[in-house]
């Protein structure tokens, strides 16, 4: 590697503020706030506000909108069923009128 080129990666503390849960991994980041580790050395602690031991799809509590009745509310507001009904109509006497016709004619 050349020098002074990277950063320095170095061991840091994350803490989860939400939870309070931390964790030691290597990073790039700096803090001037440190924390003394399970090991007994200290390390620089970097505060994040949501970490997989918090975050509602990591940790299943995930909630999922149905959005199937915002759909059906849509087609409600709008005469949506309606309108594709009186579409379907007009589709309908138009083949009827062409097979009459077809038949007319053969």
């Amino acid at each position: 590697m050349k020098a002074d080129v990277h950063p320095d990666y170095h061991e840091v503390v994350f803490l989860d503020a939400s939870c309070g849960e931390k964790f030691l991994t290597r990073s790039t980041l700096k803090s001037d706030k440190t924390i003394e580790w399970e090991d007994g050395k200290t390390y620089p602690l970097i505060t994040v506000p949501v970490s997989a031991a918090s975050h509602p799809f990591y940790t299943g509590k995930a909630k999922y909108v149905d959005s199937a009745g915002r759909v059906e509310k849509f087609q409600q507001k709008y005469g949506w069923d309606e309108r594709r009904k009186g579409a379907k109509a007009k589709d309908e006497a138009a083949a009827d009128s062409k097979t009459e016709e077809a038949a007319a004619e053969g």
